[in-house]
């Protein structure tokens, strides 16, 4: 029994490039296309393939806010993200969602067809040479949220006023306590995050989502 695919890419020729590739084996059938994220889910309303192939950059919804909206609404369908982004931040982002399938374009159809596999099979496929950087990746953010988890209640506070561009004074003032002890917090904080000065603070709170920019 053939594999229902669906395919979502901005990109008319990749569109049709991969209907071509998938079609001439007799495993798998493409059964819809979309140029963008809201029609991607205006026929998800419509069918459900067995899987979705999905590009992230796409106008008027892009791939990640499709995947967001999928899973807010609690629909189960199998995903590969198909995308040119080998940075690993994009791979955390989709992981975090909840996606189990990540390929880069330049990948071989074989690899394409094994990935499809998998995951249909409800197995995860992560392109074998992106695993490194995502678990490095993973290391040091584990890191940082042992990190953080180290903070107490007071000093989360002045990490956050302070990477928001406060100086000790103006922290003082605002949460109602000396400047001495801000100082204090701010030393404290600086060992435990493991940083030498204020910017570098304020990078880690940013990178840690600790404010919003």
């Amino acid at each position: 029994m053939a594999i229902d695919i669906m395919i979502a890419d901005d990109h008319s020729m990749i569109r049709q490039g991969l209907k071509q590739l998938l079609e001439l084996e007799k495993e798998f059938r493409v059964v819809a296309e979309a140029s963008d994220g809201v029609e991607c889910l205006e026929k998800l309303d419509k069918i459900v393939p067995d899987i979705l192939l999905l590009d992230i950059n796409m106008p008027r919804m892009n791939g990640l806010e499709v995947l967001k909206k999928l899973k807010e609404d609690n629909r189960e369908i199998h995903i590969l993200v198909l995308t040119v982004h080998n940075e690993v931040e994009y791979l955390l982002k989709v992981i975090d969602i909840g996606v189990h399938g990540y390929l880069l374009k330049d990948a071989d159809f074989q690899e394409l067809k094994k990935a499809i596999h998998c995951i249909v099979n409800g197995e995860d496929y992560i392109q074998p040479n992106l695993i490194p950087l995502l678990n490095a990746k993973i290391v040091e953010r584990n890191t940082d949220t042992v990190m953080i988890e180290s903070l107490t209640k007071r000093e989360l506070e002045v990490l956050k006023l302070l990477a928001h561009g406060m100086y000790n004074k103006e922290i003082a003032q605002k949460l109602t306590i000396s400047e001495r002890t801000v100082k204090n917090h701010v030393s404290s904080i600086f060992k435990k995050i493991e940083v030498m000065d204020r910017t570098q603070a304020a990078v880690f709170a940013i990178k840690n989502n600790l404010i919003m920019i």
